[in-house]
């Protein structure tokens, strides 16, 4: 662990899987904010570069977050430093792709241990603390996957589903304590994860075709949810019709997702 401190700060948040893609566009958009950040991964060096990069106090915890019992240790370190946690983004994530006759079943519950299992408990460790204080937020990076699930990504299609849901049931639990939960469904948005699902897929009409998203759009819409009290975010906003139209959605994902290349 290691932080700065230079100036007074907003507020206190924390932000799983910090280290890159729409974690990292996230904590840059919560520093320019004026957030104190915790920032979370297994990649200490991109941390480290994160923090120094930083214009509000920042520290960084290196950890393997998909051992979901011990996910939430960071936090009284994390809380003895800048205060309560104000702001809490469950971002960690993994994506495998592969048919779920072959694929390996312990590969498949260590992703549901970091994709669903340790946002929870993150979640349950922060959210006594923000009912106490009447205030406090919850970001939940789901996925479209969870409106939309995608052939051959069974195990990460139910831990974002399994996130979504209880990320969209804790909001109307918590409204009236002051809490606001957001979920946020990630289409393709051009971040090493991202890239990688396309390269297993290989080329095709289908993955050309896709609409694609950037970080830094990703982030600012998370900032703007958290400033004006939005309860969802689909981004980019072409998938939105995979919510209202899910039957539709379904039948062309069935039929024209391709097959992962064989590796």
């Amino acid at each position: 662990m290691s932080a700065h401190t230079t100036h007074s700060t907003v507020g206190h948040a924390v932000v799983t899987g910090a280290s890159s893609g729409i974690g990292e566009a996230t904590a840059r958009a919560l520093s320019a904010r004026g957030y104190a950040l915790t920032l979370v991964a297994r990649r200490t060096e991109l941390l480290d570069a994160l923090r120094a990069s930083l214009s509000t106090p920042s520290q960084v915890f290196a950890r393997d977050l998909s051992d979901s019992d011990a996910a939430a240790d960071f936090l009284p370190a994390a809380e003895g430093a800048f205060g309560p946690v104000d702001v809490l983004v469950n971002n960690a994530g993994v994506q495998y792709l592969g048919e779920f006759a072959t694929f390996d079943p312990a590969r498949g519950e260590q992703l549901l241990r970091l994709n669903l299992f340790t946002p929870l408990r993150l979640t349950r460790a922060v959210l006594p603390g923000m009912v106490a204080r009447g205030r406090g937020a919850i970001v939940d990076i789901a996925s479209l996957a969870a409106i939309a699930p995608t052939p051959y990504m069974t195990y990460y299609n139910a831990s974002k589903a399994g996130l979504a849901a209880a990320s969209e049931s804790l909001r109307a639990e918590v409204a009236g304590a002051g809490v606001h939960v957001v979920t946020v469904y990630p289409g393709p948005v051009d971040t090493p994860m991202g890239q990688a699902g396309y390269a297993a897929y290989g080329d095709s009409i289908a993955v050309r075709a896709t609409p694609m998203g950037t970080t830094d759009v990703m982030a600012q819409q998370i900032i703007q949810a958290l400033d004006d009290r939005v309860d969802r975010i689909i981004y980019p906003k072409a998938y939105w019709s995979a919510r209202w139209f899910p039957g539709v959605t379904r039948w062309f994902l069935d039929r024209f997702t391709p097959r992962p290349a064989a590796k």
